[in-house]
C-alpha cells in the first residue's frame, strides 16, 4: 500500500508558490484571504455553496486573483465537509468489523446521562445499523500478547460480509489493538485486497476504551470517502497546486491522503481561528484571551491561558472523538440563526440556520427571520456597506416579514427584534461561561477577541455583560480564521496506551516509548519549503490511581508538580500524596511552513473591494436599543483608524463586518487591530 506520506513528501518538493491562501468554507460564507509574494495580503467573502463547496472556492479564486495558474497557489483549508456529512447523516455506507462479543460497544456506550433528570431524552440517529457490524473469531490480550489470530476462513467470511453489506468503506476495531495492531493490519491487509477502504483503529487512535476508541474509527470511517473525494475533487480542480487542509487541533497536513483523517477535520474552521487569534494576542501581549468567533451558522468560542486548551472529550450529537482537539465549545447562533415561536408561545433562536441558501430573509429568498435580519431591523447592520456594497440587503422584506412574526408572538415588531437579539446574546454568553467559568477561569482576566461575520456587532455588548473589560476585534475580523489558516503550522500526532506509576523507575522506559512514536512522526513528515527541522512536543496522560479519567500534563521535569496544579484548578484540590498513574503518552510533532503566523498581523493590507460609498463622510444613523432610539456616528473604518480615539455609541463598518461600539465602551487601535476598553464608572 503506497503511503499519503510519500506522496505528501512529493507534493512539498514543488518550487515555492506566488500565493498563499487560507480558504475557509463556512455554512453561509466562504472566506478567502490571500498573501502573494511581496508581503501584500488580499481578502474576499462569498455565498458558500453547499451542494458542492468547491464551487464558491474557484469563484472566490477568481474574484480575488482574477487571472492565475493552479501551480501559483498553496492552499490551507478549512471544511466543513466532514462535519455536515455527518449531521446530516450523508456519509459513506460503512461496516464494522470487531471482536466477536463486542458487537454492540457502539450501541451502548457509557451509562451516563446526557440530563439527569430528563427521562425523555433521545438517543441521537445511530452512524451505522446493527446489521453493518461483523464480530470476528479473535483476541488480543491487554499485554499485546496475540491468544487468537483470525483464520483464513474468518477472514475470508469478513471480506464476504463487506460485500453483501455494499460496504463503500469498513472500521476495523478490535480488541486491544492499542497494545497490539497486528490482527487488525491483517484485516486491512485483505480488506484492501479486495478492494475496500479499511480504517483501522490502531492507526487513528491507538489507546485504550472500548467506546471512545470505536466511536472514533467508525466516524473517521464513516466520513472518509467523503471528505477524501471532495479533496481529491478540489486537487484535480487545481492541478499543481500544493493544498493543505486544516485540522482541529490548529494545524494543518498534506491533503493528499485526508480521507485516512477525516475525524481530525471536525472543526477545521474553527480552529484556524483560534491560532489565529492566540498568535495575535501574544504578539501584542496578550496571553490570556477568549476567543469569540460568531458567523453565520454557529458561534464557536475558546480559551488561551498562555497556551491552547485541549480536549479530547469533544463529541459531535453524543458520539466522542478521542483525539486531541482544540477546546471549542460550539452553540447554534450566528447571523443565520432562524427565530421561531414553541409550542408554549416563547420566543426562540436556533439553532437550526438560514445558511447560504435560501439565506436571511434581507438576501432575498428566505422567508424565515434570523439574526441578521434584526439587526438590520435595528439599524445596527447597513444595507450599503453589506461586503463593500456587493451584496444588496432588502430592507422592505425583512419589514413585512418581522411585522407578521411579532403579531404571531403577541408583541411588537421592535419587541421582537430586540428579543431574537437579547436571546442570541445569552445563548452566546453561556458559551463563553462554559470554557471560562465551569473550567475554573475568571472570564474578567481575559481579552475577548471577536472576529467572524456577524461578531462585530455583539462582542462588546457580550463583554459588558460578563465583565470583560477589554476586547479586541482584529484588522480582517471577517475573515480573520481564513487569516489562521495561511499561517498554520503542520502538526502531525501520535500517541500509545501505556500504564506506569509513579512507583517505577519510569524515565528510560518513557524515553523508549517516545523515541518509537517520534521515529515513525519523523519519517511521516513532508519536506517544507523553509527547509527547518521539525520540533517535537511530549505530554502525558495521567491520574491518581484510581481515578476513571486523566489530565494531560507536558512531559519535562516538573510534570508531576504541573499535574497536581492542573487538577486542583479543574477539581478543586488535589492530592501530592497519591500515586500517580500514567495512562498514555503523546507526541506533536510541528513544522513551520513557507509563512510565519506572527507574519500575518503586521502585513500589508490591500483592498480588494471598491471603496464603499461615502466612506470618508461620517454619516449619523438611528440605531434601536432596549432603553430606546439612539443617535449615532457610522464611520467606514480606513477613517476610523485615522480618526483614532472613539467613544460609544458608534458603528464602525468594514467591508465584510460592523462593529458596534455601546455606550460607555472607547476605541481605539494598536497595530491595525481595534482595541475596544470599557469606561471606568
Amino acid at each position: 500500500m503506497s503511503s499519503w506520506m510519500d506522496e505528501g513528501k512529493r507534493a512539498t518538493k514543488a518550487q515555492k508558490h506566488t500565493f498563499i491562501l487560507g480558504i475557509d468554507t463556512g455554512g453561509t460564507f466562504t472566506d478567502l484571504v490571500c498573501m502573494d509574494s511581496s508581503g501584500n495580503m488580499r481578502r474576499w467573502k462569498l455565498l458558500s455553496t453547499p451542494k458542492d463547496p468547491s464551487l464558491a472556492i474557484l469563484r472566490g479564486l477568481q474574484e480575488l486573483l482574477g487571472s492565475f495558474r493552479p501551480d501559483e497557489l498553496e492552499i490551507v483549508h478549512g471544511t466543513t465537509v466532514g462535519t455536515n456529512a455527518f449531521l446530516e447523516r450523508k456519509g459513506a455506507k460503512t461496516c464494522l468489523i470487531t471482536t466477536r462479543g463486542f458487537e454492540d460497544v457502539i450501541f451502548i456506550g457509557r451509562q451516563n446521562r446526557p440530563s439527569l433528570y430528563d427521562f425523555m431524552v433521545e438517543k441521537p440517529a445511530p452512524i451505522i445499523d446493527r446489521q453493518q457490524i461483523y464480530g470476528v473469531l479473535e483476541r488480543t490480550l491487554h499485554n499485546g500478547q496475540i491468544q487468537e489470530k483470525p483464520s483464513i476462513e474468518e477472514l475470508e467470511k469478513v471480506v464476504d460480509f463487506c460485500r453483501r453489506n455494499g460496504a463503500e468503506s469498513v472500521a476495523i476495531c478490535l480488541l486491544h489493538a492499542y497494545a497490539n495492531p497486528e490482527n487488525e493490519n491483517k484485516l486491512s491487509a485483505i480488506l484492501e485486497k479486495n478492494g475496500f477502504r479499511p480504517y483501522p483503529s490502531s492507526e487513528i487512535l491507538p489507546e485504550f476504551r472500548e467506546f471512545e476508541r470505536t466511536s472514533t474509527t467508525v466516524i473517521n470511517a464513516y466520513l472518509g470517502p467523503v471528505v477524501g473525494d471532495y479533496v481529491n475533487h478540489l486537487q484535480e480542480a487545481l492541478p499543481g497546486s500544493r493544498i493543505y487542509i486544516q485540522q482541529s487541533n490548529g494545524g494543518c497536513r498534506p491533503a493528499t491522503g485526508i480521507g485516512r483523517y477525516a475525524v481530525t477535520t471536525l472543526l477545521s474552521g474553527p480552529a484556524g481561528g483560534v491560532a489565529a487569534s492566540f498568535h495575535l494576542g501574544r504578539s501584542l501581549g496578550f496571553d490570556n484571551i477568549i476567543t469569540f468567533d460568531m458567523g453565520g451558522t454557529s458561534t464557536d468560542v475558546s480559551l488561551c491561558a498562555q497556551d491552547f486548551s485541549y480536549t479530547r472529550e469533544y463529541k459531535i450529537e453524543g458520539f466522542p472523538v478521542g483525539l486531541p482537539m482544540i477546546d471549542i465549545h460550539t452553540v447554534g447562533a450566528g447571523g443565520g440563526s432562524i427565530a421561531w415561536i414553541d409550542k408554549g408561545g416563547f420566543l426562540r433562536v436556533g439553532p437550526e440556520s438560514a445558511g447560504a441558501d435560501p439565506g436571511p430573509v434581507c438576501y432575498g429568498k428566505g422567508d424565515r427571520l434570523t439574526v441578521t435580519d434584526a439587526n438590520l431591523f435595528l439599524g445596527r447592520l447597513r444595507p450599503e456597506a453589506f461586503l463593500g456594497g456587493r451584496m444588496r440587503l432588502y430592507k422592505d422584506r425583512v419589514l413585512e416579514c418581522m411585522e407578521r412574526f411579532a403579531k404571531r408572538a403577541g408583541m411588537s415588531p421592535e419587541e421582537a427584534a430586540l428579543g431574537i437579539v437579547k436571546i442570541v446574546n445569552a445563548n452566546m454568553i453561556q458559551a463563553i461561561r462554559s470554557v471560562s467559568l465551569e473550567r475554573g477561569f475568571d472570564p474578567r482576566e481575559f481579552v475577548l477577541v471577536g472576529f467572524g461575520g456577524a461578531a462585530g456587532l455583539h462582542c462588546l455588548e457580550l463583554a459588558g455583560e460578563l465583565g470583560i473589560d477589554t476586547v479586541l476585534v482584529p484588522d480582517m475580523a471577517g475573515v480573520f480564521s481564513a487569516t489562521g489558516m495561511a499561517g498554520a503550522d503542520l502538526i502531525l500526532e501520535a500517541s500509545s496506551s501505556l500504564f506506569l506509576t509513579t512507583g517505577e523507575d519510569i524515565r528510560d522506559v518513557l524515553e523508549r516509548y517516545f523515541f518509537e512514536i517520534e521515529s515513525k512522526l519523523r519519517v511521516s513528515a513532508p519536506v517544507t519549503p523553509t527547509g527547518q527541522g521539525p520540533t517535537i512536543e511530549r505530554f502525558m496522560d495521567a491520574r491518581y490511581q484510581g481515578q476513571s479519567f486523566e489530565i494531560t500534563v507536558p512531559f519535562g521535569n516538573g510534570w508531576e508538580r504541573d499535574f497536581h496544579l492542573i487538577h486542583e484548578r479543574l477539581y478543586g484540590y488535589c492530592m501530592p500524596e497519591l500515586t500517580i498513574e500514567i495512562t498514555a503518552i503523546r507526541s506533536r510533532l510541528r513544522l513551520r511552513r513557507s509563512v510565519q503566523p506572527r507574519a500575518i498581523s503586521s502585513v500589508n493590507i490591500t483592498e480588494a473591494l471598491p471603496s464603499a460609498p461615502n466612506a470618508r463622510e461620517e454619516q449619523k444613523a438611528e440605531i434601536l436599543f432596549e432603553d430606546g432610539i439612539k443617535q449615532l456616528s457610522v464611520i467606514y473604518k480606513k477613517w476610523a483608524r485615522e480618526k483614532g480615539c472613539l467613544s460609544g455609541p458608534a458603528l464602525i463598518i468594514d467591508d465584510f463586518t460592523t462593529i458596534l461600539i455601546p455606550e460607555g465602551w472607547k476605541t481605539n487601535w494598536i497595530s491595525g487591530h481595534l482595541l475596544a476598553k470599557k469606561n471606568e464608572s
